[in-house]
């Protein structure tokens, strides 16, 4: 079955640096409203969907609307703009990159920096740094200042393509789980219990939202849905590579932050062998996601999994995702959800 490419582009292209959901969020709410039983947002911004079940347990699934960006801190005599990052850059691939600041109006701006030309021969062969750059709007201070101030935001300038199978956009990471949930809440009648979907942010900056989300759900299970590492390229080993575009969505057995519940995962194999799901096994040993919290920040714990989406150029302005790698996402995220009461969940 093909995907939505038509709402998956409108979701990667919308803004939402972390503490700046709005805009994403107000897609998410048109999308499902008439899907779920409710809709809540909390104080912190996170948007939770409750789908009632047939038993008295509860199911978390977290899927991250923030994407990396940056906040302005300065605005200098000439109009430039110095900034912080929002989540983790490589500064190597801001150079000349093009970005919009979020202010009373939205301005597109490029990353600067030292011209090559005037660099020492020091200077060219260190790695650039982040405090390195600055955004540039072709205004004068005067100008900018009546669009601009410290603390607006400020994100990436990409628009969705399609190349081959894939779609290449910036903040594939995460809008790509933010579209697989919306599609399993469209596609899923009564789950077995009540099925608590969470679009949470600011877990770029710390997993806030989703640690926030699950203090108050207290799930019985719990599924984290984002990218991970696809760094299937020229210059890599096998054993480097995390996961492969084009060879199914993948099934985390761990991260940096979680060690996901063996039953989970034995579960989710099952699952996907049972409906021929293709799929991949992740063991991400850099980064953590929102199933950290959902698994941890309840009262016992809560059995907790993710799926995992493969991603190439991660946290960089043209991320990669395999259509097919996606739907696969969305049919076993389905599938686990749908039959976890047919499951014995007790230690063995």
């Amino acid at each position: 079955m093909a995907i939505n490419i038509k709402l998956l582009s409108e979701i990667c292209e919308a803004s939402g640096a972390p503490g700046h959901e709005d805009k994403i969020r107000e897609i998410v709410k048109r999308e499902i409203n008439s899907f779920v039983d409710e809709i809540r947002i909390d104080n912190l911004g996170n948007l939770t969907a409750i789908k009632k079940g047939k038993k008295n347990k509860r199911i978390m699934v977290g899927a991250h609307m923030d994407e990396i960006g940056f906040i302005v801190t300065h605005i200098d005599e000439k109009g430039f703009l110095r900034f912080h990052t929002l989540g983790g850059f490589d500064p190597k691939t801001l150079t000349a990159q093009r970005v919009i600041v979020h202010g009373k109006k939205d301005l597109v701006g490029v990353m600067g920096s030292k011209p090559i030309h005037v660099m020492s021969a020091e200077e060219r062969n260190k790695p650039p740094k982040t405090k390195d750059f600055f955004i540039d709007l072709g205004m004068s201070k005067k100008d900018v200042e009546k669009y601009i101030t410290v603390g607006d935001s400020v994100t990436r300038e990409r628009k969705l393509i399609e190349m081959g199978n894939c779609v290449n956009c910036k903040s594939i990471d995460n809008r790509v789980s933010v579209f697989i949930l919306i599609e399993v809440l469209k596609e899923l009648k009564t789950p077995p219990f009540d099925l608590y979907a969470v679009f949470t942010v600011q877990e770029e900056v710390g997993i806030r939202g989703a640690n926030v989300a699950a203090q108050e759900i207290q799930p019985d299970f719990g599924f984290g849905l984002d990218t991970t590492i696809a760094f299937d390229v020229p210059g890599s080993s096998p054993h480097e590579q995390i996961t492969k575009l084009g060879e199914g969505t993948a099934i985390k057995i761990m991260d940096s932050s979680t060690i996901c519940d063996t039953r989970m995962v034995k579960y989710m194999k099952a699952t996907a062998d049972k409906h021929k799901i293709k799929y991949q096994l992740e063991i991400l040993t850099g980064g953590g996601t929102d199933t950290s919290g959902i698994q941890r920040f309840t009262p016992g714990g809560s059995i907790a999994g993710a799926v995992s989406i493969p991603t190439r150029h991660i946290h960089q302005v043209i991320e990669m995702a395999d259509k097919t790698d996606i739907r696969n996402a969305i049919d076993l995220l389905h599938y686990s959800v749908k039959e976890l009461d047919h499951y014995d969940w007790s230690f063995k």
